[in-house]
């Protein structure tokens, strides 16, 4: 297989992470698009390990790196301690938090990616986690079919500090808790339904008297990561790993709030 038919084959995957790591579908693609350009201009940018989705995601970093984002640059000052770094650099522990536990690369490959070494991964992960952590519990609202998948997802959230408000298994289910009960701070979503109906209806549903937060699950993250529609920013693949959806429901949160601080500083 072609580097180029590799870089098309991992290309789904960065943009479900330049999508997290942004928090919008446009941003994130944009960033993966500079990526591409960057690609067909210095194609020996690639090629310099046997990795090619570790070399296309390194590439990708560059750039994000390289540029203010959200009104904060990413710029490492390798010449400062490792801790004042850290307190410094929000971005960058999201990286590799990402890196690890949303798309799965090894530590080391995660430092080859953030060219860091591999103890400064591990100590960017924990920031992350106490970073993510810090006062984000919140109602959610789940909508899954499959009961076991619904009953380790209400686990899962409890388990991180959330309260789960319901669990639906239709369209009509999600509208009718989300209508009764208390108002989520945040929806998972499995798109298909068991009786038929989709979970993308059901949100843009609740999406007209309320915005919240929304992170889908489904079985062919490869449908929904094209590029070519509106599509969701936030993906979880099944079946889905515990630190993945804590993952993408700790960054989901993330953005959630630093939207509202801005709002509130505007």
């Amino acid at each position: 297989m072609s580097t180029a038919q590799l870089v098309v084959q991992h290309l789904p995957y960065l943009r479900r992470y330049a999508r997290a790591l942004t928090g919008s579908q446009v941003a994130g693609d944009a960033y993966v698009a500079a990526t591409l350009e960057t690609l067909v201009n210095e194609p020996d940018t690639l090629g310099r390990s046997t990795n090619v989705k570790a070399d296309l995601f390194r590439v990708y970093t560059r750039i994000w790196n390289s540029l203010s984002v959200n009104g904060q640059s990413d710029h490492v000052q390798h010449d400062l301690p490792a801790e004042v770094r850290l307190g410094q650099i929000t971005p960058l522990p999201r990286q590799a938090f990402l890196l690890s536990c949303l798309e799965g690369f090894s530590e080391e490959d995660a430092a080859v990616i953030l060219e860091v070494d591999v103890s400064q991964v591990r100590d960017l992960v924990d920031e992350a986690g106490r970073e993510l952590a810090a006062d984000m519990a919140t109602e959610i609202l789940i909508i899954e079919d499959e009961p076991l998948i619904a009953m380790d997802l209400e686990a899962l959230v409890e388990g991180l500090g959330h309260n789960v408000i319901g669990v639906a298994r239709t369209r009509t289910e999600a509208i009718k808790i989300a209508s009764e009960g208390s108002r989520p701070g945040l929806i998972l979503a499995d798109i298909q339904l068991a009786d038929g109906s989709s979970g993308l209806d059901a949100v843009n549903d609740l999406l007209k008297t309320f915005e919240v937060p929304v992170i889908f699950i489904t079985a062919y993250p490869e449908r929904f990561l094209t590029g070519e529609r509106p599509e969701p920013a936030f993906l979880i693949a099944k079946p889905f790993q515990p630190a993945n959806v804590s993952a993408v429901i700790s960054q989901a949160l993330f953005f959630q709030q630093s939207a509202r601080r801005r709002d509130k500083s505007a």
